[in-house]
């Protein structure tokens, strides 16, 4: 318990941190309202033959892009605090790496939470085809958001734990997220991608977490343009929850050894290297 309650309050306090100075305030607002701008500006054109609004279509995928990216600052924060030496601190400190774990949990969905207020909610309610009248929406919305931020979450933990430079997930990292998301289907059919992606894209949990959501938005007669002509819900869950259950075994694993590893001249080193780049 006093990990937990260490662990939220470092969360908050990383989180607010950033998100108080002007830089960090400034850049989670302007990447979430222009998404949010699209939406408006595509809002009176309809999805032939569905009778929903493009934008109820293009919902679900801006939010599990904001899911992926939310979360993979995980990764970034991982390989940053370890050149600094603030994992080093926390693996000194009795209950330190539980603590720092479950901090990196609330940044990422305090990071989600943020981004989904800003552009998910007016979306939902601003724009047309959307049923926010739906008890069945609302829970088939937090349940894929929940899972899907979990099954990421993993992956940003496995990414964090293997990759050293900070840089190179900020970078590279980024570069091949965005690339991954895009090409899982978040905002056109995946039907149109050579099958080997196709089949690629479906081993990582974007692709299921957009398809998830689309079937929560969207009408069943929408489901001949996926896959199989499905909303393929069981697998979809399965491979989520498999995501999940993975990342979450192996993450804690992985944080040990890369805890065990870590020494104060491996710190001054890294940051030594860091300051001849500077």
């Amino acid at each position: 318990m006093r990990g937990l309650r260490l662990g939220l309050r470092r969360g908050w306090i990383t989180w607010r941190a950033v998100n108080t100075t002007r830089e960090g305030l400034a850049n989670t607002v302007f990447w979430n309202l222009v998404p949010l701008v699209v939406l408006i500006l595509l809002r009176n054109q309809q999805l032939e033959g569905f009778g929903v609004s493009a934008t109820a279509a293009l919902l679900p995928g801006i939010m599990a892009i904001t899911v992926v990216f939310g979360v993979m600052g995980i990764a970034y924060y991982l390989a940053n605090e370890r050149e600094d030496g603030t994992l080093l601190r926390a693996k000194a400190t009795p209950g330190g790496m539980q603590a720092y774990v479950i901090g990196l949990v609330v940044v990422a969905a305090l990071d989600v939470a943020a981004g989904l207020l800003i552009v998910g909610v007016p979306g939902m309610f601003l724009l047309s085809g959307v049923p926010v009248g739906s008890a069945v929406l609302w829970l088939g919305l937090l349940g894929y958001l929940v899972l899907g931020l979990l099954a990421c979450l993993s992956v940003g933990l496995l990414i964090g734990s293997v990759v050293k430079n900070p840089r190179t997930i900020g970078g590279v990292g980024f570069l091949a997220t965005a690339a991954l998301s895009a090409l899982s289907g978040l905002f056109f059919p995946v039907q149109v991608l050579w099958g080997w992606v196709q089949v690629l894209v479906q081993l990582f949990p974007m692709y299921w977490l957009g398809l998830g959501l689309r079937s929560v938005f969207l009408p069943a007669e929408a489901a001949v343009l996926e896959l199989g002509g499905s909303w393929r819900t069981v697998a979809g869950l399965l491979v989520l929850g498999g995501w999940a259950a993975v990342g979450l075994g192996l993450g804690p694993v992985l944080l040990r050894r890369m805890a065990r590893r870590e020494s104060g001249s491996r710190v001054e080193a890294r940051r030594e290297a860091a300051l001849q780049r500077a």
